[in-house]
Formats: C-alpha cells, sequence, structure tokens
C-alpha cells in the first residue's frame, strides 16, 4: 500500500505483494487542479497484479454524477455497485460529480485510455463520503516492466462542462492521443440509408433519395448494412468477404459515380470484426478468432495475427481505390475484447498479447492507410466507442441508436459533444412517422440542432408539410452551424437530459428550451439572439439579467414562416413571448 497526503486529497495505491515497485507524485497543474503520477516498476517484463488507486471526497452540494455511459441515469449511486470501465473502443474514463446548479463538485479522469480501466465514484454509507477510486490490471494484460500514467482531479467551482472540456483539452495534450483532422464534409447534413431503407437497397432508390436529401442540404450520403448481401435477415452471417452484392448494386463503381454526379458524397458501412459463418472468408479465418456470437452467427476477428489487421486494412483500401468513395461507418469496434483464455483452435501467429494494442495497430492502420490516398476521408464512429483514443482513428462521432427517439437522440448527441472537441458529434440517424403532426416531427431536428443531422426518412414519402419543415431546419442548421458546433456549449441540467441548451458564437447566442423553463439571456449584447421552442407549448420565456438595447423580433413557425414582427425598445427583467410550437423568436439588434 502506499499513500500521499498532498493537494486536494489523501491517495492511496493498493496492490498485493509482487515484485512491482510503485510510487505516487502529485503536481498542481492550476488552482484547484491536481495531477497525480502514478509509476510502478519491475526488474524484468511480467504481468502485474492489479492496482486500485483511490480517495475519499466529503459529498457536500453534489447531487449529480456524469460520466461517458451514464445516458439517462446521472444520479449518484452507492460505493459497492460495479464499477464502470472503458477501454480504447469504450468509454472514457472521466466522472463528473456536480451540484444542482450544475457547478462541477469534482472532476476526475485518467490518462490510460487504451488499456481497460476500472473507475468510480460511489456514496460510501457510512461516511457520507464518494470513495473514488481508479482500478488497472484487473483484466489480463501483456507483461511490463514500466507503466506511468496521470490522474486529472479538478475541484474548480466552475460549470461541470467546463470542467469537461478541460479534461478533453488535457487528453488532446498526449501526442499518442492526437485528434484526426475532421474534414469540411464531415459538418455537413448527411442523408442516411438505415432507418429508411435498413437492408433493403437498390442503387435507383438511394439515388433518389441523395437527389432529395441534396436538394435541401445534405452533403453526403451513408450506405449502411445490407449493401454486401442478399440476406435481409439483419444478421452479420454474410459479412466478410465486404463485396458488393450483384442482386442488389451490380455495379458499385458506377453507383458511387452517379451520386458524386448529384453533388453527394459517399461512406460506406462495414462491421468491422465479424466474420460470418455462410462467408468466404469464414473457412480462411475461423481459427483466428476472438470468440463466436451464436445469436448472431458470426465470429469477432482476432486483430493480434498481422494477417486479419492486413485482410482488414486493405479491404477498406481497396474499396476506397475501387469505388471512389468518401468515408466509412466503421462499426462495432467495441465487440474486440481481451479473452479471458484463448481458444484451444487457435492458430499460432499472433504477434502481440493484448487485444487493446493490436486494435490500436490496427485502426491507427486504417486511418493512415485510407488518408494516404484521401487525405479529406471521413470515418464514423457510433457511441459507446468514442473514447479519446477513437479520435486519433476517426473524424466523426455518432450517437447511439434510437429510432424515433428526440429525447435520447438530445442527451446522448449532449453527452458526446461534451467530451469530443472539435470532432464532428452527429446524431443518430432522425426518422418519424409520415402523419405526424409537422410540430412534432420537427422536434427530431430540435433535439439534435447542437449535432450534425443525420436524416433517414424516406423523404418522396413524406407530406409536403414536413418537406418544407425538414428543409428550413437544415437551411437554419447550416446558416447557424458556426455557433451551434463551433460556439461555447452550455448544455444545463443534465440530471434532466438537458432541458436547456444553449450556444454562443461571435455574434450570435442560441437557446434551445425543451421545457418550459427561463432562458437566461446573455451578457455583452450579443447582434443576434435565437430562442428555439423545443416543446409543444406556445411560449417561450427569457431573462435579461443586464439591459439589452432595441431589438427588431420576428417569429417563426417549425416551417420557418414568419407569423409575427414587431419591435422592442429594449429588454431587461422577465419576458414571455409568443412562439408556436416548434417554432422559434428572433431578436436582431
Amino acid at each position: 500500500m502506499h499513500s500521499l497526503t498532498a493537494g486536494l486529497y489523501e491517495y492511496r495505491l493498493d496492490s498485493e505483494a509482487s515484485p512491482f515497485r510503485a510510487s505516487l507524485r502529485i503536481e498542481r497543474e492550476a488552482d484547484g487542479v491536481d495531477i497525480v503520477h502514478l509509476l510502478i516498476e519491475a526488474d524484468e517484463p511480467q504481468i502485474p497484479p492489479p492496482f486500485t488507486l483511490s480517495w475519499h471526497v466529503p459529498i457536500i452540494d453534489a447531487q449529480g454524477m456524469w460520466h461517458p455511459t451514464a445516458n439517462f441515469n446521472k444520479g449518484l449511486r452507492a460505493d459497492w455497485a460495479q464499477p464502470f470501465d472503458s477501454k480504447s473502443t469504450y468509454s472514457a474514463p472521466v466522472v463528473s460529480l456536480y451540484a444542482a446548479s450544475g457547478r462541477n463538485r469534482l472532476t476526475f479522469a485518467f490518462s490510460d485510455v487504451l488499456n481497460v480501466i476500472k473507475f468510480d465514484a460511489g456514496v460510501n454509507e457510512e461516511t457520507a463520503r464518494f470513495r473514488c477510486l481508479v482500478a488497472l490490471f484487473d483484466t489480463p494484460t501483456t507483461p511490463l516492466s514500466r507503466y506511468e500514467a496521470e490522474l486529472r482531479v479538478d475541484a474548480r467551482d466552475v460549470p461541470y462542462y467546463e470542467a469537461l472540456n478541460g479534461v478533453s483539452r488535457w487528453w488532446e495534450t498526449y501526442p499518442a492521443y492526437a485528434p484526426a483532422p475532421v474534414p469540411a464534409a464531415a459538418l455537413e447534413p448527411m442523408y442516411s440509408t438505415w432507418y429508411s431503407f435498413h437492408q433493403q437497397l437498390t442503387p435507383e432508390a438511394i439515388e433518389r433519395q441523395c437527389e432529395l436529401s441534396r436538394a435541401i442540404g445534405c452533403d453526403s450520403v451513408i450506405v449502411d448494412d445490407g449493401w454486401q448481401t442478399a440476406d435481409n435477415a439483419r444478421g452479420y452471417a454474410y459479412c466478410g468477404d465486404w463485396n458488393a452484392c450483384a442482386e442488389k448494386i451490380p455495379d458499385m463503381k458506377a453507383h458511387v459515380a452517379r451520386v458524386h454526379a448529384l453533388g453527394m458524397r459517399y461512406l460506406l458501412w462495414y462491421s468491422v470484426p465479424f466474420v460470418g459463418i455462410h462467408s468466404g472468408a469464414w473457412s480462411r479465418f475461423e481459427h483466428k478468432l476472438l470468440a463466436y456470437i451464436d445469436r448472431l452467427n458470426t465470429g469477432v476477428l482476432d486483430p493480434r495475427y498481422p494477417e486479419v489487421r492486413e485482410y482488414l486494412i486493405g479491404t477498406y483500401e481497396r474499396a476506397l481505390l475501387e469505388w471512389d468513395l468518401d468515408g466509412f461507418k466503421l462499426d462495432f469496434v467495441d465487440v474486440f475484447r481481451q479473452p479471458a483464455a484463448e481458444r484451444e483452435d487457435a492458430d499460432p501467429g499472433r504477434d502481440m498479447d493484448s487485444v487493446a494494442q493490436a486494435v490500436d495497430v490496427l485502426l491507427s492502420g486504417v486511418i493512415d492507410r485510407l488518408r494516404a490516398i484521401k487525405p479529406e476521408v471521413m470515418i464514423e464512429f457510433r457511441q459507446a466507442y468514442i473514447s479519446p483514443l477513437m479520435r486519433k482513428y476517426g473524424n466523426m462521432f455518432r450517437a447511439g441508436d434510437v429510432p424515433n427517439d428526440a429525447l435520447q437522440n438530445r442527451a446522448h448527441t449532449i453527452d458526446v459533444r461534451l467530451l469530443c472537441g472539435h470532432t464532428a458529434a452527429h446524431s443518430d440517424m432522425i426518422m418519424w412517422h409520415p402523419d405526424e403532426p409537422a410540430e412534432s416531427a420537427a422536434l427530431q431536428l430540435i433535439n439534435i440542432l447542437f449535432a450534425v443531422p443525420q436524416i433517414s426518412v424516406r423523404l418522396d414519402a413524406l407530406p409536403r408539410r414536413h418537406q418544407e419543415m425538414v428543409a428550413f431546419w437544415l437551411r437554419f442548421w447550416r446558416e447557424h452551424r458556426d455557433t451551434l458546433m463551433g460556439g461555447e456549449l452550455a448544455p444545463h441540467h443534465p440530471e434532466l437530459n438537458y432541458p436547456l441548451v444553449t450556444a454562443r458564437g461571435a455574434r450570435a447566442f442560441i437557446a434551445a428550451a425543451y421545457h418550459d423553463t427561463v432562458v437566461g439571456l446573455p451578457g455583452g449584447r450579443p447582434e443576434t439572439i435565437i430562442l428555439v421552442n423545443g416543446t409543444r407549448g406556445g411560449r417561450l420565456v427569457a431573462e435579461a439579467a443586464e439591459e439589452i438595447g432595441p431589438r427588431s423580433v420576428r417569429v417563426l413557425d417549425c416551417c420557418g414562416e414568419e407569423i409575427d414582427a414587431y419591435s422592442l425598445d429594449g429588454l431587461k427583467g422577465l419576458r414571455a413571448f409568443d412562439v408556436p410550437a416548434s417554432g422559434l423568436v428572433i431578436l436582431q439588434a
């Protein structure tokens, strides 16, 4: 056991007896922010025993807990619960404890985002303290003689989202985690085939939706699962060969060229780890698997084999060259897991023991070789494989699948935004029933205003008013993208699923209210103030703490039609605006 009392807390490092020596050192990064340096070493490489770094924090004015996979449950929890875990392709080792006011009470993050890390901040019932911990090496790992890592502990009284932004910037300082560049095209609205077609794909149908979506502001199409197989059973038994199914898309290159001629870029879906039992690749790789998933009729490739890595990288490389693709949706990379025991039927030839390290080599090879061909290539990953290390491999992070669920899409996209820095955060593909009232359907778009929209409805099957609504909100999003995506993001009350989200740019302030709440207007008199009604009610309430000068006011409905216009001599204190459901009010200086 090693303990250190310095800086903010008393830190304790526990492990069983072993040849490994351990030490802790504390460095003050800033007032209220400590960096705890951890060093573990041995005289020769060997497998380390589990280590746990822990510390205790009094629970004072802390009512909520944010972590990357919290989803709808952002409450506190007991210290006897199972800790969270993270690895390179899943989640991230960070927790933020915050007050009901949204102010940070303690945010901590660990620098090792490659290996499996267990972490938690649980309530100790006996002492009314948080037991905070970071646990290492309790899953199979590769032998080592030296391990260094850092724990960043932030107890500043700042908004919780500012503390999380500090964590994101801190991870970016590690050269091994340097984020991939983000092409301009990754920040344009996209059309996705998944909810609108699932696996029932034809070139003609895809191209028709590309034509329609391009006309309303989409710049790319993501063609999802189904292009590679005639089987439409939603399984993965035929994944692994990655040839275009001749019955569906007889000439992929010509099809992609026709989409390009419409002014659209083309991204293609791949399930990275899967090799199905009915694929031609099965016989080649059936003894180079991490696992077999019975219900999906597929094996999980073992990236520790150089042949596996080269096969996957070469597959994407050939597709990029032969079909002139613009990007890839690389799915299910979180399924790569270190096995508790090696398979008895495994072939020899693995060149490393750690699956995490092999995945790093694989995905680094993917982005490097694809960017060498097309520097602006787009790579999408899906929540929850959105760790800081994934920013190195990809430049688009999409919210997890929440079909037709605007509330979850909002919560998921904001969760992604809080840690992803400049990596493009995308919504899950939005869909709705064509018989929905336009005001209700508009909520699908309004709830994902602070992410890049992905649309997945058959646009020619929508009523005219729906088409006008989608065109308006995509136009609005593109017009205000710099503020929505590049402004100072402030998502309020995560424990209530962000009922108010604001963004402030150089000249504009945009607030989206998803509940009947009061929108606090900023000081400094921004040139443009836009208040979006993300409810089915008919009003928005704003409060100006300081005088805001004369403004022209325009009120628009959910399709962008102006329904009222007037002038205000000024604004201070509370003011209720009549705004139709899913409409907005623009206050222009």
